[in-house]
């Protein structure tokens, strides 16, 4: 089967926050995902289906359906364990996929089911893996996740939260780990998410029209390139994915040597308390989203404009006062900080087209794609 072809997430323009808080879900996958707004034709899928493209491929056993990482036996579903209890596992390598949820996808392709067919021939119960197991390891992605039924949504979010998915049936048990990114974009004309479903996203952003003449003009040549020859022009950004992908890795392994003092986690406590934000989520996804701005910066602390733009990231989409007062907006945290916090910087961070144009080595407004 062919590979799927899709836009390099190197060539994506504009909306570098969006851009960005896909590369912090990727360098810490324990922040679990993000909830990307935005109207329609604003880059939000294209974004999300371009992620493989800067990420390593992963070590799976061989013919296992669930993704099973052969260095972490204590995650190994249930026929790995049986069948490599006295022995090594064949291990091959997997390119990440991203698997799209259907909005009208029923709660057994979701979760998983049991094979009627071989329980009636057979007298035996096999499990058939749904969309969340496939998804084990790799990228689950909901489009017009405002559209899917709540139920469905809570379900995902479940095992997001968990890390297990589990089935019950009438005289069927079976559950088996499940570790994803979970990606969900929405268009708010098209309605909101409950309240309750929308904080349980850890980060989110707001994916804003492109109003700038010259940043649009670039779209549009990369565009008419993309689309008159895909491999040659997903060529020229090879370089560039790959020193993108280098540095992600790089931030990676710089996680563990973070540190963030009392006084920055002071700065956490009193903003969420400050604002009344609900439950203790919003400040863990700021301390994590904070420890990753650092390590992608290549930095040894944490310091409080990394809080600044975490909390951009965590706090715009929450609940406050049991849902009595709304959620924030980016100039209630940043009065906050100017009035509260010293020494902050509201500055950019890490910017994906400013990077990649300093490694072809020429700005396409002035040359061809």
């Amino acid at each position: 089967m062919k590979k799927t072809i899709h836009f390099p997430f190197s060539a994506i323009l504009g909306n570098n926050d969006l851009l960005l808080g896909i590369i912090i879900n990727i360098i810490n996958p324990k922040i679990g995902g993000l909830l990307i707004k935005g109207p329609k034709g604003s880059g939000k899928s294209t974004a999300v289906y371009s992620i493989p493209d800067i990420l390593p491929d992963i070590k799976i056993i061989r013919g296992c359906k669930l993704n099973c990482d052969p260095d972490k036996p204590e995650y190994w579903c249930e026929n790995c364990i049986k069948k490599y209890k006295n022995t090594n596992p064949e291990v091959v390598q997997k390119n990440i996929e991203v698997y799209t949820v259907p909005i009208g996808i029923s709660e057994e392709r979701l979760l998983g089911h049991v094979d009627i067919e071989r329980l009636l021939n057979n007298k035996k119960y096999e499990f058939v893996p749904g969309l969340l197991s496939k998804a084990n390891r790799q990228i689950l992605y909901i489009d017009e996740v405002n559209l899917l039924p709540d139920y469905l949504t809570d379900e995902i979010l479940d095992v997001l939260s968990t890390g297990i998915n589990k089935i019950e049936r009438e005289n069927f048990s079976f559950s088996h780990y499940s570790h994803f990114l979970l990606f969900g974009t929405m268009n708010p004309e098209e309605g909101e998410l409950r309240p309750q479903l929308l904080d349980r996203f850890p980060l989110s952003v707001n994916n804003k029209n492109i109003s700038d003449k010259e940043t649009r003009k670039k779209i549009i040549k990369r565009n008419i390139a993309y689309k008159d020859a895909p491999e040659k022009f997903i060529s020229k950004y090879k370089k560039a994915s790959k020193k993108l992908k280098n540095k992600i890795i790089k931030a990676k392994n710089n996680l563990k040597n973070i540190k963030i003092d009392d006084d920055m986690l002071d700065v956490i406590a009193d903003l969420c308390s400050y604002f009344e934000v609900d439950g203790l989520r919003p400040d863990i996804y700021i301390t994590q989203t904070a420890i990753t701005l650092s390590a992608l910066e290549n930095n040894k602390n944490v310091e409080s404009t990394h809080i600044l733009k975490a909390a951009k990231f965590v706090l715009l989409h929450r609940t406050r006062k049991g849902g009595f007062l709304q959620p924030l907006n980016e100039k209630d945290i940043n009065e906050y900080f100017k009035k509260n916090v010293k020494e902050t910087q509201n500055k950019a961070f890490f910017n994906i087209e400013k990077f990649t144009d300093n490694i072809l080595g020429y700005s396409d407004i002035k040359k061809k794609v």
